[in-house]
């Protein structure tokens, strides 16, 4: 198409050419050639501009296309960057709540082991401190007119039957048992139990019997006439 422009263009140089000769003759024929190269010169040269600018245009009329890809590409790098991140996130989110519940399970197990062993604890010493005050109630009963050692011996008794196997395994289950102690039958160590009525000789013995301290061996009974070892009034077998 441009070249048939520049065709058409040439021919109507030519034809004013021709025009102005005839009417000017020949005289003026070298200027009117000069003005007439001169404006075929520019129209050339427009027209080579012109072609530039349409092969520019174009040109970036053929770059938009690998732009609009290169933008979307660049937007679709964008987003898995940030779908890649947000499941990062989420993943790193959901592995710090199950160590947080791991954590606090575990401190909740722990508080509650701690707190059962604490009860536990509690419990074995309330036990422990009602069943002293017990034995020293039967001491107390049993042999608060006898010497010390003598004293000792009846808690030795009681340890000694806790620890036989042939009577209960508690200090209570064995001080209780029936027809063993008369008085725990009588109702005696109970009146002297509530009242604190013992004596502070027969807790030290109460405390030193289960400590260990034993000056009857395994001897299971004891009685105040018989035979056996003689420890005051009382005689152990």
């Amino acid at each position: 198409m441009k070249y048939n422009q520049n065709r058409r263009l040439m021919r109507a140089c030519y034809a004013a050419t021709a025009g102005l000769i005839l009417l000017t003759g020949f005289t003026s024929l070298a200027a009117e050639q000069h003005t007439a190269g001169a404006e075929i010169v520019q129209a050339q040269t427009e027209d080579v501009q012109a072609q530039e600018v349409a092969v520019q245009v174009q040109a970036e009329a053929g770059a938009e296309p690998a732009a609009d890809e290169a933008a979307w590409d660049f937007a679709d790098i964008t987003a898995g960057i940030h779908e890649d991140t947000v499941v990062g996130i989420k993943a790193a989110a959901e592995k710090a709540h199950e160590a947080y519940i791991e954590k606090v399970e575990e401190e909740r197990r722990k508080a509650e082991e701690e707190a059962a062993r604490e009860a536990a604890a509690q419990a074995a010493a309330e036990t422990a401190a009602q069943e002293k005050e017990l034995l020293a109630a039967l001491i107390f009963c049993e042999a608060g007119n006898q010497p010390y050692e003598g004293q000792v011996a009846v808690g030795a008794v009681v340890m000694n039957r806790v620890n036989s196997g042939q009577f209960p395994d508690t200090i209570t289950d064995v001080i209780y048992q029936s027809g063993q102690f008369t008085p725990a039958m009588t109702g005696w160590l109970d009146s002297v139990l509530a009242s604190d009525g013992y004596t502070d000789s027969a807790m030290q013995a109460a405390a030193d019997a289960l400590a260990g301290s034993n000056p009857v061996g395994d001897c299971l009974y004891f009685s105040t006439g018989g035979n056996g070892y003689q420890l005051g009034d009382h005689f152990f077998r």
